[in-house]
């Protein structure tokens, strides 16, 4: 250890007294088409073997001794560029890369030494052109779906909302949307992500050692970032599908100094409705609809200086009626998010991302029987912001550091009830505050040749604040006394001390052994009521009687490339154990606080996972893809719900995905997706009886029963327009080939290829009489979806 910090000071030295001899190359690199950032696109020297990456902003800096250099630029899906510079000086080199008409050897140079170089452990870009040939889900281009089909992340169920990494709750995943929080990420209870791929520029996944700047969850991190929109020209997209369609505008504010976009998306399921279901029948009203709107504008205000304003607003509306009954439901759910950035360059080797947020979250509840009325609201809203800065010493040393800020409004659950007139007391709606905060540093060193290493630290604070009433509960469960808490007044803090690291060290076969370690707190917590995690979810703060979920994750993997570096992979294992998960306590109602607190129907528990992952990706021909498979255990243990361990809800042994697309040729391509899973687990009776004519039910251990597998496999084939066409001379009869400006093509998908009646939930169900001896229980399944065809068409001009 002694000689190891000796090495990191004397590097330190080195970087100082080195940089007079050196000089920095920076800037940004763009596409050349539309003005677009590439994000993790590289800087290469050959004769050095370094580089760097550009961040998410298309930033990159390089500082190399003084002397003649060729860079090769390159990333994006896009041709490498070369240049041969003679580098005296500090210099600014803006590159734009072009289209490519030979995407086999663009695949291969993008990133191609990453999967073996990086210290990236757990960490996975996708590429969302490769999304968009995957099959999609009635016609829709899903990026939940698709990390989903990477070893380590899976759905709880079919149509289940929300996702679950290495065993861990959907509520420890941060999911970013241009750095703002989205709280809950689905349409249409899970079938469909808040994420319009038309407005998306790139998808990054963090499921192992995540870096010190980000906080707040114990399992993931999943950073979603806009396109910026075109600064060369105007651009429609757009697509008509089988349930929705979507439209796309971008172009420049100022032609390569700023540029907007806006994408919308809406689903008319409820206009079929209306057209099935007869004005006769008692279900006439009921219907289902959502949507979605993106949009940006960035404006470079110089050449140190950029702005970014994004914004996203979506929401479901699900109607239900019953004339028979006289009973209604109506349930309305969405997000609102906005994210104000400010990028600063203070010099060649320093960038700055100062960044302000506002995220709103919002699900209500009602309904309506025989004049009387009952409504549940619940929901989130959080002002932030953040700064970080970036320093790039020298080739070998990149540090970065920054502070974050939230302000948490939380409403669990705020209840109204009246009939006719008369309105019920329910308490006064509930609201809880809090302050969450951090601070970080992080620093990736070359130590060695073959020794990288990723060390950072996070600190971490939080207060839970006033207004708040505590209510103390009494032996018999009821309120024996309150405590009121003014505005502002602290009621609990928490510090977090959270060391974060990662290594890679380099092996001579194009291989190398990446080893991560991750601590990290987590503040905010979901708890669910249902077997599925549902809008209904409540999320929660920790108070000064829920206290912060805690967890570390320590992993382990080999990393190897092959056949010149077009077969890439690798096997991880890792171990995680969480600490203060909570659950509803058995036969607990979000409804049942009202004049209480939620924690007060709360438990606390520990949870456990552990596994190994294995992965192939093939990166180069007309066939590409991947194989993932996942061999992984998941416990919990809640003293109060049982006095053993038991299987987590989304735990799942086995876990195997094939994904694949085939480019026929310019004019045909094809996907397929196939996915093997372990049944979910659930509880269910081992035995029943008979108390005064009720039916009741002894239970076995929680979660004991395991469903029948979960299997699925699901094709495309995408058919694209001719990209020329011939023009013909009037005057001399010359022809020539010219690209269209109107583009198209139709993507034809097959959800569920060979019928696979997956089960969704499990229930109890009885037959006949006690009476005359012919009476029966027996477990029935509930699938949601057979195979279902559909057909998108595509445009663009």
């Amino acid at each position: 250890m002694k000689s190891l910090t000796i090495q990191i000071l004397f590097l330190f030295a080195i970087s100082v007294a080195w940089g007079q001899e050196n000089a920095t190359i920076s800037g940004y690199m763009n596409e050349e088409s539309s003005g677009e950032p590439i994000i993790g696109g590289q800087v290469f020297v050959p004769s050095l073997q370094k580089g760097a990456s550009t961040n998410e902003f298309g930033f990159y800096s390089l500082t190399l001794p003084k002397g003649n250099y060729q860079l090769i630029y390159r990333g994006g899906g896009f041709p490498n560029d070369t240049l041969n510079i003679v580098l005296s000086k500090d210099t600014i080199i803006k590159a734009e890369l072009g289209e490519s008409t030979e995407i086999e050897e663009v695949e291969i140079n993008a990133k191609k030494t990453d999967n073996v170089n990086s210290t990236k452990i757990g960490q996975i870009e996708l590429d969302i052109n490769q999304i968009k040939k995957l099959p999609a889900f009635l016609g829709e281009v899903d990026v939940l779906k698709t990390i989903q089909l990477l070893p380590g992340v899976s759905s709880v169920s079919e149509g289940g909302q929300g996702f679950y990494v290495r065993g861990g709750g959907p509520d420890q995943n941060l999911v970013l949307l241009d750095n703002a929080q989205v709280y809950n990420a689905s349409h249409l209870f899970g079938f469909f992500s808040v994420f319009n791929s038309d407005a998306v520029k790139s998808v990054n996944l963090i499921k192992g050692s995540m870096p010190a700047s980000y906080g707040g969850r114990l399992s993931s991190v999943l950073e979603v970032n806009m396109n910026e929109g075109n600064n060369k020209k105007f651009k429609v997209t757009g697509g008509l599908g089988l349930i929705s369609s979507r439209l796309t505008l971008e172009g420049p504010i100022v032609k390569n100094k700023g540029s907007f976009i806006v994408s919308a998306r809406r689903t008319y399921i409820d206009l079929f409705m209306k057209a099935f279901i007869k004005k006769s029948s008692s279900f006439y009203g009921s219907s289902y609809f959502f949507y979605d709107l993106n949009a940006k504008l960035n404006y470079r205000l110089g050449p140190k200086d950029k702005i970014y304003l994004s914004g996203y607003y979506g929401k479901d509306l699900f109607n239900f009626g019953n004339k028979k009954e006289d009973f209604s439901v109506k349930m309305p759910w969405g997000n609102g998010i906005a994210a104000l950035r400010w990028n600063h360059q203070f010099s060649s080797k320093l960038f700055m991302n100062t960044t302000a947020t506002l995220t709103d979250y919002l699900f209500s509840f009602g309904s309506e029987q025989d004049q009387f009325k009952f409504e549940l609201k619940s929901g989130i809203r959080d002002y932030g912001g953040k700064v970080e800065l970036s320093y790039f010493p020298n080739i070998r040393h990149s540090i970065k550091m920054g502070a974050d800020y939230l302000f948490h409004t939380f409403t669990p659950t705020s209840v109204s009830a009246s009939q006719d007139d008369v309105v019920f007391d329910t308490g006064l709606a509930q609201k809880l505050f809090s302050h969450e905060s951090g601070v970080y540093f992080q620093d990736e060193v070359d130590i060695t040749s073959w020794l990288r290493v990723n060390a950072g630290i996070r600190v971490s604070m939080y207060q839970f604040t006033g207004p708040f009433t505590r209510y103390y509960k009494g032996i018999t469960g009821h309120t024996d006394s309150t405590k009121t808490y003014k505005k502002g007044e602290i009621i609990k803090s928490y510090f977090g001390f959270e060391p974060r690291i990662s290594a890679r060290f380099l092996l001579k076969d194009k291989s190398s052994i990446k080893a991560g370690f991750t601590y990290n707190n987590q503040y905010i917590h979901l708890a669910s009521l249902s077997a599925v995690s549902l809008p209904t979810d409540i999320w929660y703060p920790s108070t000064d009687k829920a206290r912060p979920q805690k967890g570390w994750q320590a992993s382990l993997g080999y990393f190897r490339n092959f056949n010149n570096n077009k077969w890439e992979t690798s096997v991880e294992v890792y171990y995680k154990k969480m600490e203060n998960i909570i659950e509803f306590k058995q036969g607990a109602l979000p409804s049942d606080n009202v004049n209480d607190n939620t924690d007060n129907l709360l438990v606390y528990g520990t949870g456990w996972s552990y596994g190994a992952e294995f992965f192939i990706k093939r990166t180069f021909g007309k066939l590409t893809g991947w194989i993932g498979y996942t061999l992984a255990k998941s416990d919990r243990y809640f003293p109060d719900i049982q006095d053993t361990k038991y299987p987590a809800k989304y735990d799942r042994r086995h876990d195997l995905t094939l994904v694949g697309t085939y480019e026929l040729n310019k004019r045909w391509t094809f996907g397929f997706s196939f996915i093997y899973a372990s049944g979910n687990t659930l509880t269910l009776p081992n035995s029943w009886y008979f108390n005064n004519q009720d039916l009741l039910f002894n239970y076995g251990p929680r979660n004991s029963t395991r469903m029948a597998p979960y299997h699925r496999l699901d094709l495309s084939a995408t058919w694209y327009d001719k990209p020329t066409k011939t023009r013909i001379d009037k005057k001399t009869g010359e022809k020539t080939e010219v690209t269209k400006k109107f583009r198209q093509n139709v993507a034809f998908s097959i959800y569920n290829v060979y019928n696979r009646a997956n089960p969704y939930f499990l229930y109890i169900d009885n037959d006949g009489s006690i009476t005359s001896n012919d009476f029966k229980i027996s477990v029935k399944q509930v699938s949601l979806f057979p195979i279902l065809p559909s057909i998108t068409w595509n445009f663009e001009f």
